[in-house]
């Protein structure tokens, strides 16, 4: 073996031994320079040395990196975010490294007492329990929102947000959510086993002129005769499940009416139907901070809330409350197939 080594080294002119020490040297130092560039490659560009988790322990660096793109994982904490386990929640980020800017999501979870804080998701993209193996939530642009496993109790839920354009689009960020609800549950001790990444989500709410005769596309919801070419808007979730939202607006973008419809039990905390005063029909008034602002009715066999939500310094296309409530009662119940409330 020394002498085919020997031959080799005569053939490329190394004849004499400091020339042949002088070869090594110097393929010695190649091969140095090559496994420090990788080195140096590996942990810039990947978390290949980088923390299993972030958020205590709420964000795996796997579904970060498929949110945000590869490189180094890391978090700061915001003190002022609580977790109803305790953790403090934070700011998850992806380090480029040597190329540009620190890519960054904020996790935080939420309680829900009522339908309130999820009346901006009139034009969500919504991922059902039934079609996507127990995950729930919803996406848009720049964030998500994904529902803790039924163990963990209702009301619940994780949010993630990304700042600034060119963030990750819908799907990535409903993965991120689902994965981080996973991450809350295992803090918890709660949830029998990990929900699934989503795959099926809806398409998103596009506005459009609000049609009196059918408003949020409900056949038999009907709004005043004078509304039709007032330069009223709506948008409205494509989808039921979980939670089904209309948006009506002015031509200010000034939002007049929201109607919302919360058809999975896990997105508001649990009302003691007993002690709900009667409202329409069979429905009974949900404890909601803001006072008959939302009803519940069970609906095949579970508890279903529906919400109104009415700007009063703005002339809405509706006649009055009570009759507004009882078509929206009428017709929404009709659309997700649920026994007559009225």
């Amino acid at each position: 073996m020394v002498g085919k080594v020997d031959a080799a080294l005569d053939r490329r002119g190394f004849t004499t031994w400091p020339l042949r020490v002088r070869a090594v040297v110097a393929a010695t130092a190649v091969t140095v320079v090559v496994a420090g560039v990788g080195a140096f490659l590996a942990s810039n560009l990947s978390n290949v040395f980088g923390p299993d988790s972030v958020c205590d322990g709420a964000v795996s660096a796997a579904a970060l990196n498929d949110a945000l793109g590869s490189g180094p994982v890391g978090s700061e904490k915001n003190g002022a975010w609580q977790s109803p386990s305790g953790g403090a929640f934070c700011t998850a980020t992806v380090s480029p490294g040597m190329f540009g800017d620190s890519r960054s999501i904020f996790v935080q979870v939420l309680q829900a007492d009522d339908l309130g804080p999820y009346l901006a998701d009139s034009g969500g993209r919504l991922f059902a329990a039934s079609a996507n193996g127990g995950a729930t939530g919803a996406a848009r642009d720049g964030r998500a929102w994904a529902l803790l496993p039924e163990e963990c109790g209702n009301g619940l839920r994780v949010e993630v947000k990304s700042g600034g354009h060119g963030g990750p689009g819908t799907e990535k960020l409903a993965r991120l959510a689902v994965a981080a609800a996973n991450g809350v549950a295992a803090d918890k001790g709660c949830g029998k086993s990990p929900l699934p990444a989503p795959h099926e989500l809806s398409q998103a709410g596009q506005a459009h002129e609000l049609n009196p005769a059918s408003v949020c596309g409900l056949p038999g919801f009907t709004a005043s005769g004078a509304a039709a070419g007032k330069g009223y808007k709506e948008i409205t979730n494509t989808a039921f499940d979980p939670l089904w939202v209309c948006r009506i607006s002015t031509d200010q973008d000034r939002v007049a009416h929201t109607f919302s419809i919360g058809t999975e039990p896990r997105v508001r905390g649990p009302l003691s139907e007993k002690d709900a005063s009667p409202a329409f029909g069979r429905s009974r008034w949900a404890g909601s901070p803001i006072t008959n602002r939302e009803v519940v009715a069970t609906c095949q066999g579970k508890p279903t809330y529906f919400r109104m939500d009415s700007d009063i310094t703005v002339q809405g296309p509706f006649p009055g409350t009570a009759e507004t409530w009882k078509q929206f009662l009428t017709v929404g119940a009709a659309a997700i197939g649920c026994e007559p409330i009225l």
